[in-house]
């Protein structure tokens, strides 16, 4: 049992093809029985509603006949069910019910049975309010402060508020500005509704100022009230939060406290009851439905959210205390206590799974058995051990270990019935009006060990057909017995020239390799990034070298760093200090230069764009003004096609700016495929220059002087700086190199060209003898680099000569050798392509 999936205490299927919301599930004591109990009261698209009260006799029972206390079908979709006082002259609790146009109260009941079938209940129609417009949601509460009962709100689907005090229609109030409704909650302390705009904003209106307010039975009569005529509705306040609103919950602390929260599509909020926000929390995944309640810690919440991921997370307050894997996607969940089990969490999904779960383990009762103890017999302990000693010695002076069969992780084996079917498979047989038979094939798969996703496909050649060719296991445990069985007939009106089919499986282990194959050593073994690239590690036989291989060169580093660690450790634990890796060389400049071009092309198309948006921004400002003159003008003005030139600029702004985000996201990639080949061409010249620590340190100062790639001072012009330094100073080759000063600028290049010929010529200086150290002589002076630019190295004609000879010299296949210096040590050698 996995201690992070919902327990399941009680679940059922409601109907067949039903659809529900956030609004279909309630709970609370519907029929007023007083014993503290909740009850669990649903209703669907189809009209349907449900009243349970489960009894499971066993945690994770489905239900009973008893569990059902009333099911009725009401013909109109249920959009929403809420239980209040919503009848006059009574405190007693009552169901109401919100169809698309028209609301319904209705009284709960139930009658003691006389005989085994149980208690009787049933509803009562209390009253009934027809609505002129189609609802959307409702909400209720003690609307202006009244005390013992409750009112109830009506937002319509064009945005009109409408208040029922209980047997009676109050008013109704257009939302000003509305276009779509939103979540509608009540807040008892501010007496204020509390809904989310079109505009996404967060708006609380006042009780008494929707009361006040113009009577506004049409929505021109709304829009009248902005030129003045009545008394207009006025906002209490409100809140950008910058995306649309799943749901809207008010939880109250007492009389002098109450948080509103708010669940949108990638947040949710928690506001004061005066519109400051006190916190918000990003959401990992899309929310589904979510429910905040009192925690038992003073002034925290609890928040349960459900998302697509059927996942359930607990929070109090923004930090995430649980989270449990539902069997299904939530829509709408709610807490409540039923059959003396507080704090039952009961979850919808939209298809009418209604489950109750509760968030714990099961104890294990397994007891070991206690083991006999018995006295050894050190003397047969020790005869035996002489035997098996002598067996060893045997073995031994043979020369040659015993061959032993490998064992399979699967078996597969067939069995072709010796009589036709009685009743003939033949489903697709296109031979006439011929009788066409079928014969079955039976096959036996056994595992050895635990396999996953092990897939039987069947073939056979053509006319012959299969009535299924493919098959799906799972062996979760080891030596397991699966069966097909297929049937084989003849599909086309032609003799087959062959009556053998092929049985092929494939699986996977838990480890994620295959076993080991026929040979002793396996020289070579592959792997595969999440990203896609494939690279393949090869060891020779003969030669005792590595090869690596990949399509994409900077796919190289990780594999290359981990195989020299594993190399060092292994002669570590071994005891060999003077073991070391060599690379034979040359470096691969090729590659590495091509990743440089094409992060710089990218960093020069991010500039022009940015230009291109730039400029078309300005136009779009520009249009704007010129049409804002012109509708401010008294005296109207043609457009001259202003607006279709506004339209045109506006899309081409979005396209402009959609391509800078892409640009931006493949400079991102670009810059860290960069870094990784330039720390593998690091590690390369390290290894073929023998490089101490220190010299390895200035080298990645120099090649990784970034952490993160910007346009204002990016790779190229710091890493073009920091090489020209090492070449002015310990790498030059005369005091007069040493005695010139770097430019105190560092600008974008126009190209990687003096970049790549620097890079160049470090290697090139590096293989002549030349050292790396932090300061040259004291006698030489020092340059300073100030962010800004390089000037580029004024290099003898001879220098450039015997640079354009070598430049064949650095190649695309390179050698990665280990070795060490003694002889009785077997050298290791490895081949880097």
């Amino acid at each position: 049992m996995s201690l992070f999936k919902a327990r399941d205490w009680w679940s059922t299927v409601l109907g067949e093809k039903e659809e529900f919301d956030q609004g279909c599930l309630c709970l609370a004591d519907v029929d007023n029985s007083g014993n503290g109990q909740d009850k669990i009261i649903v209703g669907s698209f189809t009209g349907y509603l449900r009243i349970f009260n489960p009894h499971p006799v066993r945690t994770g029972d489905g239900t009973q006949a008893e569990d059902l206390l009333l099911e009725v079908h009401l013909r109109d979709p249920i959009l929403q069910v809420e239980v209040g006082k919503f009848v006059s002259g009574t405190e007693m609790l009552h169901l109401a019910v919100l169809h698309s146009r028209k609301l319904c109260v209705y009284a709960v009941s139930g009658t003691l049975g006389n005989v085994e079938h149980g208690n009787q209940y049933q509803i009562k129609l209390m009253y009934e309010h027809n609505l002129q417009r189609t609802a959307c949601n409702m909400t209720y509460g003690p609307f202006g402060g009244i005390k013992g009962r409750d009112l109830i709100c009506i937002q319509s689907m064009d945005g009109m508020l409408m208040a029922f005090e209980q047997e009676s229609y109050a008013f109704g109030r257009f939302l000003p500005g509305c276009l779509l409704p939103g979540p509608l909650a009540y807040s008892s302390r501010t007496d204020s509704f509390i809904t989310v705009s079109s505009c996404r904003h967060v708006e609380s209106y006042k009780y008494q100022v929707l009361a006040f307010a113009t009577d506004a039975d049409r929505r021109q009569e709304a829009e009248h009230q902005k030129l003045g005529s009545g008394k207009r509705l006025v906002v209490d306040w409100t809140l950008n939060i910058g995306e649309q609103a799943l749901d809207i919950c008010v939880v109250s602390f007492n009389q002098s406290a109450s948080l509103v929260f708010v669940l949108g599509e990638r947040n949710f909020f928690c506001l004061k009851d005066n519109g400051q926000i006190r916190f918000m929390k990003k959401l990992d995944c899309s929310p589904s439905c979510f429910l905040p309640y009192c925690s038992v810690s003073e002034g925290t919440t609890n928040i349960l959210i459900g998302n697509h991921r059927s996942l359930l997370h607990i929070y109090q307050d923004v930090t995430l205390k649980w989270a449990t894997q539902l069997p299904h996607v939530p829509v709408a969940v709610r807490v409540g206590n039923l059959h003396d089990l507080k704090g039952v969490i009961v979850t919808l999904s939209d298809d009418g799974r209604l489950q109750c779960s509760y968030l714990g383990t099961d104890p294990s009762l397994f007891q070991a058995p206690k083991v006999e103890s018995r006295e050894l017999n050190y003397d047969e302990l020790d005869v035996e051990m002489k035997e098996l000693q002598k067996i060893i010695r045997d073995v031994k002076s043979q020369g040659v270990w015993p061959m032993t069969e490998r064992e399979e992780d699967l078996r597969i084996s067939a069995v072709v019935s010796p009589n036709l079917d009685s009743v003939s498979q033949a489903t697709n047989a296109e031979v006439g009006n011929d009788f066409v038979p079928s014969i079955t094939v039976k096959l036996t798969l056994q595992n050895r060990v635990v396999l996953h996703k092990a897939k039987l496909s069947i073939y056979v050649q053509p006319p012959l057909a299969l009535t299924c060719d493919q098959f799906t296991f799972d062996f979760i445990e080891p030596e397991v017995t699966n069966t097909a069985v297929v049937s084989v007939y003849l599909a086309r009106s032609y003799t087959a020239s062959e009556l053998e089919g092929n049985a092929v499986v494939s699986y996977f282990r838990p480890t994620g390799f295959a076993s080991q194959s026929d040979d002793d050593q396996v020289n070579i073994l592959g792997f595969r990034f999440l990203g896609g690239s494939r690279i393949t590690l090869l060891a020779s036989k003969t030669s005792q070298r590595y090869r690596i291989q990949s399509e994409h060169f900077e796919d190289l580093w990780l594999i290359t760093k981990e195989l020299i660690l594993h190399l060092k450790e292994h002669f570590e634990k071994q005891g060999i200090k003077d073991f070391t890796c060599s690379f034979s060389g040359p470096v691969p400049l090729q590659e590495y230069f091509e990743l440089i071009d094409h992060h710089f092309e990218l960093r020069i198309n991010g500039e022009k764009l940015e230009e291109l948006l730039s400029e078309r921004a300005v136009q779009f400002r520009a249009i704007q003004r010129r049409l804002l003159t012109r509708f401010k003008d008294k005296t109207p003005a043609p457009l001259q096609h202003l607006d279709t030139l506004l339209d045109g600029t506006y899309k081409q702004v979005i396209a402009l700016a959609d391509a800078v985000e892409k640009n931006q996201d493949d400079l991102f990639q670009s810059f860290a495929r960069l870094k990784s080949a330039t720390r593998l061409v690091i590690m390369l010249i390290g290894l073929w220059q023998k490089l101490s620590t220190d010299q390895m340190a200035i080298l990645e100062a120099a090649f990784l002087p970034l952490q993160e790639d910007v346009q204002e001072l990016g790779w190229e012009e710091m890493v073009d700086a920091a090489v020209a330094h090492l070449l002015k100073t310990c790498l030059s080759k005369s005091s007069k190199e040493q005695a010139l000063n770097l430019s105190s600028q560092l600008n974008m290049p126009k190209d990687t060209s003096r970049l790549k010929k620097h890079i160049t010529l470090l290697c090139e200086r590096l293989a002549k003898g030349g050292r790396l150290c932090v300061s040259t002589d004291a006698a030489a002076p020092q340059p300073i680099v100030m962010p800004g630019g390089s000037t580029p190295i004024p290099e003898s004609d001879l220098e450039e000569r015997s640079l354009e000879d070598s430049a064949d010299l650095f190649t695309n296949h390179k050698h990665l050798i280990t070795e060490t210096p003694t002889c009785d040590v077997p050298a290791l050698q490895g081949v880097l392509e």
